[in-house]
């Protein structure tokens, strides 16, 4: 499977410089943890690498495909699916519409049999194809939205935030999900706060402030760095959720 570039890239909120000048690689089968406060660019640098928004300068690239050259659609169809923040499932529709909704890049309709080992490969009952997404527990909302991106058979996934709002319990199955989709060859960038599931399934780690790279290395180079500790996880990083 390919592997996502990006390259010097830097985005601008009219005057505000959200990203200046970020390189890193997610490569395929690699947890590519991005980390660092409210406002340090990590979500910006999903929504380029999706087509949400464009980049000022650099580059980004699912090996020598210009991602930052296409719109959001055509990206999807080269191999890269996300996440959220905010749960954005169709709540009102099944989880089996949910579910195809996110195999637009297949061109066809899974079967039945397909969807259940969808579900059961994220970890959620099979038999709740025709449930309404909405109605689901919050845990499986969000496991929902991973085997919605699943649906599309990517090269790469986009993970911003997928365990906000679960328990320790549930972040720990998520982290054994996602640890195994990422053994299928399938890359991950994955922004998130919970030092715990960055700590428990990331290969790598790259810390950004105020839109710029202060730190790239294992989870366990970043917890000791002074740079981050400082700017991010504070003294005590076993505390940082």
């Amino acid at each position: 499977m390919p592997d996502l570039h990006f390259e010097e890239v830097s985005i601008r909120y009219g005057g505000i410089h959200a990203v200046s000048d970020v390189s890193l690689t997610v490569r395929s089968g690699a947890i590519v943890g991005l980390i660092g406060p409210n406002g340090a660019g990590k979500t910006s640098l999903i929504n380029a690498a999706s087509g949400v928004v464009a980049i000022e300068h650099g580059s980004i690239r699912l090996d020598h495909l210009r991602l930052d050259r296409l719109p959001a659609y055509r990206i999807a169809r080269a191999g890269v699916a996300r996440t959220y923040q905010n749960i954005r499932l169709f709540g009102a529709l099944s989880v089996r519409t949910n579910l195809n909704a996110g195999a637009y890049r297949l061109r066809t309709t899974m079967s039945d049999d397909a969807l259940r080992a969808l579900l059961e490969r994220v970890g959620i009952r099979p038999e709740i194809l025709d449930a309404p997404a909405g109605g689901l527990p919050y845990g499986e909302q969000r496991r929902l939205e991973l085997a919605r991106a699943l649906a599309a058979r990517p090269s790469i996934i986009l993970l911003d935030e997928p365990a906000a709002g679960m328990n320790p319990v549930e972040t720990a199955g998520l982290g054994r999900v996602i640890r195994c989709v990422a053994s299928d060859g399938v890359g991950i960038l994955l922004v998130e706060h919970d030092m715990s599931l960055v700590r428990s399934i990331c290969d790598d780690v790259v810390v950004l402030n105020f839109g710029k790279v202060i730190a790239h290395g294992t989870p366990t180079r970043i917890a000791a760095d002074p740079a981050v500790i400082e700017a991010y996880l504070g003294a005590d990083v076993g505390t940082q959720g």
